[in-house]
């Protein structure tokens, strides 16, 4: 019969099992993928109808600003009280002359809040922006 001594009992870990570590990736990719479009915090608006298809523009020059129905604005998703919107896009303005300020404003929302809005961007010399709709069917 063999004996077993001490020493055999300290043998070395050479292979390190990945699979928990492989099953915590996968459940992390899952929330993470769950929970992304929950994060995106953005106006619920019904956009009127009409219009024609867009243009290419390039993205670091469109600012959006997204006026609900209830009077709530909101730039680039962030919900911001109209002064604060007129004067950030102003100095963006200021920082880049191509600025193109997207208009996304509820059908159903009174027309008082976007002539607010067009009124400040005159102000501070933005003469480019675009009223957004859906397409037509």
């Amino acid at each position: 019969m063999r004996r077993f001594s001490q020493r055999g009992h300290l043998v070395t870990l050479s292979e390190i099992n990945i699979t928990p570590l492989l099953d915590l990736a996968f459940v992390l990719l899952i929330i993470f993928v769950i929970t992304t479009p929950l994060l995106e915090q953005s106006i619920d608006l019904k956009l009127p109808r009409g219009g024609r298809p867009d243009q290419a523009i390039a993205r670091r020059n469109v600012r959006t600003v997204e006026i609900s129905a209830t009077g709530i604005y909101t730039l680039d998703r962030r919900r911001m009280a109209l002064p604060e919107i007129a004067a950030q896009l102003a100095a963006e303005f200021r920082r880049n002359s191509a600025l193109i300020v997207y208009i996304r404003a509820d059908a159903d929302g009174p027309y008082k809040n976007v002539a607010a809005l067009l009124n400040d961007c005159q102000q501070y010399g933005i003469t480019r922006y675009s009223l957004r709709t859906e397409p037509p069917k």
